[in-house]
């Protein structure tokens, strides 16, 4: 076996572990509290799904790989491969979803409490359910392409080959057909990857604005204490972020792949560590915010809480 193969095995068998560790634990502490009080807490449960699509993903596409570099090639068939590649995508489609749920989620609950907006949040609780069902049915239908297009390994060299996996191939009938795919699945990213992004951008808005508000009641030398709706905001714009940069990165080296006659190992490698690092750092920035659960149970919304005092910490 090549060493690069073997390193590149291990540097995914240590991420795997590490975000199998973090989300098992988000999912040990999240899902019970969905079921288990009288009103399912709504941040719990988009929490849930999002651990269960990083869980996913890490099994599906982690272990595979890890086993591919260490040597082992033909330990899928057919149905294998379809099977496999066909939860790996719908595991992504549900992280895209429930990233940019949980964005809207807390940019709505951080809003100003005007006429408006308070509308919009009564009818906040009762949208959360039919939005993660619906991330649910939108992500098994748009993926069910790999079923079609996925093979068991062989050895082709065919410039029909849209990526060829160690373990598995794919294969596109046509050129109209793979385009009309590549079309829908970018679309879909693309309009989750907009609205979490302008959902983090209002919710920068509002942070700076209540920096600015905070330093104008307490002075400039004070540091008075981080609300906790700040806090999970702020949490929230760094998952956003990273997935938009991630996201960002992927999908360049994705298009450098596509227009490659012969295909750098080392860029197939990166672009698939590229594939799941999100799901490997996402529950790192969730569970280190240990009031993130806080700011979907409160109702006032930052802007009119500036000058009221800091809640009390709960051990």
């Amino acid at each position: 076996m090549d060493a690069s193969e073997i390193s590149y095995g291990t540097l995914i068998l240590i991420e795997i572990i590490i975000g199998m560790w973090r989300n098992v634990i988000l999912l040990l502490v999240y899902a019970p509290m969905v079921f288990t009080n009288h009103k399912m807490n709504l941040l719990d449960l988009i929490l849930a799904q999002l651990a269960l699509a990083n869980t996913i993903i890490l099994l599906t596409l982690g272990i595979p790989e890890t086993m591919s570099a260490w040597g082992l090639r033909n330990f899928l068939d057919a149905v294998g491969c379809k099977i496999l590649f066909y939860l790996y995508r719908v595991g992504r489609g549900l992280a895209i979803c429930t990233t940019c749920l949980l964005s809207i989620f807390q940019a709505i609950s951080i809003s100003p409490g005007t006429s408006r907006w308070a509308r919009v949040k009564a009818r906040l609780p009762r949208s959360i359910l039919p939005s993660c069902l619906f991330s649910w049915v939108l992500s098994l239908l748009i993926d069910m392409t790999a079923l079609l297009y996925m093979e068991g390994p062989r050895n082709i060299t065919n410039i029909e080959m849209t990526f060829i996996f160690k373990y598995c191939s794919s294969t596109s009938p046509n050129t109209v057909t793979t385009l009309v795919n590549a079309v829908v699945l970018s679309l879909r990213d693309l309009f989750f990857v907009g609205l979490m992004s302008a959902a983090s951008g209002y919710m920068v808005l509002l942070l700076h604005r209540h920096h600015q508000q905070v330093q104008h009641l307490h002075g400039p030398g004070c540091y008075p204490r981080v609300m906790p709706e700040v806090r999970a905001a702020k949490c929230v714009v760094s998952l956003v972020t990273l997935y938009v940069l991630l996201f960002g990165q992927e999908t360049v080296t994705l298009s450098i792949l596509i227009n490659m006659r012969k295909k750098s190992p080392h860029l197939v490698n990166s672009f698939k560590v590229l594939s799941f690092t999100f799901s490997v750092i996402s529950p790192f920035l969730v569970h280190n915010n240990q009031r993130m659960r806080m700011f979907g149970r409160r109702t006032s919304p930052i802007s009119n809480s500036d000058s009221s005092p800091a809640p009390k910490e709960v051990a």
